[in-house]
């Protein structure tokens, strides 16, 4: 029996009045992060209460500003340059510790914004940190036609914080991310990590692609479970929809020909570690040995080279 109706929110399934993607504690069965999106005018602020929850600001398009008010009152400030679309490159990005209140402003313009949240336990000094797109490491993943691009701006070594674990993938049309599948849903030191994760996808035209009236641009999701733990989705997944991935193997993340895909994902669990480790299904694991005699794909990174 499928599990989309429980853990796919098509976009317009999961809002709010003030956001058109709110994914939070409030959903039966997620506890340990938050994802909030939300399309602004110039000049159109929205806000997030902390309280335990830290925050990591991603300019998905546009230009932001960016305040934080720590529990003491002050004020920490930043603007995000961002960039055209999540397509055209990596950006910087904002931290705030928890128990900050995060306010964000459409800078100039209008922006798409996306707000990413973990439980957190501890403050972080310095409350609140900008992190310029020259410090977001952008990785070249896999090869051949499992290639992607991945902009880990959120990730331990990268960004100092107490849970959160985030970062953004490109896959160009016609290629397979989350590739082999894994998990990562079980304490086991040094080998995997338990943590529960968001995908938040946006689908658009390959370079090149013909413009065609009444395009909808789609790519596709693939979760699934154990025998002790089911679970079992495939989801079609457009701009604006989110992927909930609570445990079980996850992958691929398949990019239709034609068409690239971009996912957000956010990470964290009730572990004492903050560490991403993962664990490949053995049925598919082997393919990582396949790549070491193949070219990673040459429309890689998408952005541009940095």
């Amino acid at each position: 029996m499928s599990d989309n109706e429980r853990w796919v929110r098509p976009l317009g399934s999961a809002g709010t009045t003030e956001w058109s993607v709110a994914i939070d504690d409030a959903l039966d069965g997620w506890s340990h992060t938050r994802l909030y999106s939300a399309a602004l005018a110039a000049g159109e602020s929205r806000t997030v209460a902390a309280g335990e929850w830290e925050h990591v600001v991603v300019p998905l398009s546009g230009s932001v500003a960016v305040t934080a008010v720590d529990p003491e009152g002050l004020e920490h400030e930043a603007v995000l340059a961002g960039r055209a679309s999540v397509f055209a490159g990596p950006t910087d990005v904002a931290y705030a510790t928890r128990d900050c209140d995060v306010t964000v402003t459409a800078e100039g313009g209008p922006a798409t914004i996306a707000v990413c949240g973990a439980r957190a336990t501890r403050r972080h000094t310095p409350p609140f940190r900008h992190v310029g797109v020259a410090d977001v490491p952008v990785e070249l993943r896999g090869a051949g036609v499992a290639s992607r691009e991945v902009r880990n701006f959120g990730i331990p070594g990268v960004l100092d914080a107490d849970s959160i674990i985030a970062c953004e993938v490109i896959t160009p049309g016609g290629n397979w991310s989350s590739y082999p599948p894994h998990k990562h849903d079980e304490e086991r030191p040094g080998v995997e990590t338990e943590l529960e994760e968001i995908y938040y996808f946006e689908v658009a035209p390959s370079a090149g692609a013909p413009e065609a009236a009444g395009t909808s641009p789609v790519g596709y999701q693939r979760v699934y479970g154990t025998d002790d733990r089911p679970i079992d989705v495939l989801a079609e997944v457009r701009s604006g929809d989110v992927v909930l991935v609570p445990h079980g193997w996850h992958g691929p993340a398949m990019a239709a020909p034609g068409y690239d895909l971009y996912y957000l994902n956010v990470m964290a669990g009730p572990g004492a570690e903050r560490a991403w480790l993962i664990c490949d299904d053995p049925a598919h694991g082997w393919v990582r040995d396949t790549w070491s005699d193949q070219p990673v794909d040459p429309r890689l990174p998408l952005g541009g080279a940095r």
